[in-house]
């Protein structure tokens, strides 16, 4: 795909004249970063950062059924979500494969926003149309609608408050709520990706370059910085969340991911997977799937994913996700490993770097984690 053919945020201008290094991500012309990631990276640990996430992809579905729908075509329960909060779910396929991992907010009783990433925005659209026929509801795609801005990091309640009149102090994690941020209406969410406090800013495209820079100059004296896509992936991967590609696909289930909790059998009535899912569990508990466990280096070399997993001259697993970790200052990885490797601490676990069986050490994600 060429770059005249790459879609581009409402902030394409604002991340030039900054001077970004951009790339082509699921088809958007995206930020991967400013300066240095590690900064960016340190930035969010330890002040705030600042984000464009417009690529994500926004799907409302509203009417007297779109609780039905919702709980008939994702396996999570989204009927018992409450309006004002948001929930963490999975849209599987009828093979209980992975389509997407979502997070669906009800904005009012009847009126819910699913929120799925960039590079399956088009498969859970279809997919969330295809399940639509015979409920009292319907489904939009308002990918083109809504402009999305993070700010992240210890800092940024204090920002995101120097600007709303929105009751930040009670918006718990996992909640959002209708409110003016720098005089501009917004959904102002409770919600991230970097294992750090923050907030999501879903607004109108045309208010995002004013959202922008009011967050700038709020956060100017606290120390945020414009922040790319890949110190996203470094804060995330040390958080331990999974990304959709990597972690999570269609050749798995949310059982095999170690995510089972996200699928509620005791919802009433049929969901699309259901039976296979079913099967799935049962199948964990009888033949454990291998399990994401941490891995971290002795050494300096870095995991990739795809890399083998090695232990006692056997292969025993796959790295889904590698990276140097600026917080713990060695490089870092996710992997499915088989479960006799899986217990932390467990020794003589390797990573064939390229022919050569790396030591790592087995650790339980997260790596990180904040202080409350």
């Amino acid at each position: 795909m060429s770059s005249t053919e790459l879609r581009r945020t409402a902030l394409d201008a604002t991340h030039r004249a900054l001077g970004a290094t951009m790339t082509d991500f699921a088809g958007w012309d995206m930020p991967l970063r400013y300066g240095s990631e590690r900064d960016e990276h340190v930035a969010v640990r330890t002040r705030a950062g600042l984000f464009d996430l417009s690529h994500m992809g926004e799907i409302t579905v509203t009417g007297p059924g779109a609780a039905a729908l919702l709980d008939f075509a994702l396996v999570g329960n989204i009927g018992s979500v409450k309006p004002g909060r948001a929930r963490y779910t999975m849209i599987c396929r009828e093979d209980g494969g992975i389509l997407d991992d979502l997070i669906v907010y009800r904005l009012a009783d009847d009126t819910y926003m699913v929120v799925a990433n960039a590079s399956n925005a088009q498969v859970v659209l279809d997919a969330l149309t295809g399940r639509a026929p015979g409920f009292d509801a319907e489904v939009r795609d308002d990918r083109d609608a809504y402009a999305l801005l993070a700010v992240q990091g210890p800092a940024s309640p204090a920002i995101v408050k120097s600007l709303t009149d929105a009751d930040l102090d009670g918006l718990k994690y996992y909640a959002g709520l209708p409110g003016t941020v720098a005089g501009v209406p917004a959904l102002v969410a409770r919600t991230g990706y970097t294992g750090e406090d923050g907030f999501e800013l879903f607004v109108k495209p045309e208010h995002a370059v004013g959202l922008w820079q009011a967050l700038t100059a709020a956060g100017e004296g606290a120390g945020l910085v414009p922040c790319g896509l890949s110190c996203r992936d470094t804060l995330r991967l040390e958080a331990g969340m999974p990304l959709y590609g990597h972690e999570l696909t269609t050749a798995l289930t949310p059982f095999d991911a170690g995510l089972g909790r996200v699928v509620k059998f005791e919802k009433e009535g049929d969901f699309v997977g259901r039976a296979a899912l079913t099967e799935a569990a049962s199948r964990a508990e009888r033949n454990p799937p291998r399990v994401l466990v941490g891995l971290v280096a002795e050494g300096r070399r870095v995991p990739r994913a795809g890399y083998q997993v090695v232990a006692g001259g056997e292969v025993v697993g796959e790295v889904t996700s590698g990276a140097p970790s600026p917080t713990l200052g060695r490089p870092i990885a996710m992997a499915y490993v088989d479960p006799a490797y899986a217990a932390p601490g467990t020794e003589g676990v390797g990573v064939d770097i390229r022919g050569s069986h790396e030591p790592y050490e087995v650790v339980a994600l997260p790596f990180y984690k904040r202080q409350k």
